[in-house]
């Protein structure tokens, strides 16, 4: 079986998470689920990371990092007609 080419492999994620915003309700929850779409098209690694639950019980689990694409493409939404932070970029709340 022939395996899926990156670019593939970032359109699948984006239109797996695209169909997971549809049925979330909540403009916070969807703005999280916009940056995440941008985050698998501009190829941002996985990384692990380590929280508390409210129990005070450690989990792993894991997150779409940053890639030096994701990061220009922020840098150059935010750009604007009053400089570098003329917008701001709303990562959101994860559902």
């Amino acid at each position: 079986m022939k395996e899926k080419s990156q670019e593939r492999q970032r359109i699948d994620k984006a239109l797996e998470l695209a169909e997971s915003a549809m049925a979330t309700d909540g403009s916070h929850h969807k703005q999280w689920y916009l940056d995440q779409i941008i985050r698998a098209l501009t190829g941002c690694p996985i990384v692990q990371k380590t929280s508390k639950d409210h129990q005070g019980q450690t989990f792993k689990y894991d997150v779409q990092g940053e890639s030096p694409e994701y990061i220009e493409f922020v840098r150059s939404a935010k750009d604007g007609e009053d400089g570098a932070d003329t917008y701001d970029w709303d990562v959101g709340i994860a559902p």
